[in-house]
């Protein structure tokens, strides 16, 4: 993913979730993906697929049983 598309993917959660925390980051040599943050903590990655000329993002974000503890 290029930087480009980072930033619009990044503009997109900020609306979608109106939460201006939220960053997107390249990840150390993978081109196919992006780490997402709130403030400095990691929430999840987005992965990038393209099939038959269609590109389309997927968000997965784990979510510990020890966090819904609070």
């Amino acid at each position: 993913m290029d930087k480009t598309e980072i930033k619009r993917i990044e503009a997109y959660l900020r609306r979608k979730f109106q939460l201006p925390s939220i960053s997107v980051r390249q990840r150390p040599q993978k081109d196919d993906s992006a780490e997402v943050n709130i403030g400095d903590e990691f929430i999840g990655v987005i992965f990038k697929d393209v099939d038959e000329g269609e590109t389309s993002y997927a968000f997965n974000m784990a979510i510990l049983d020890i966090d819904l503890e609070e």
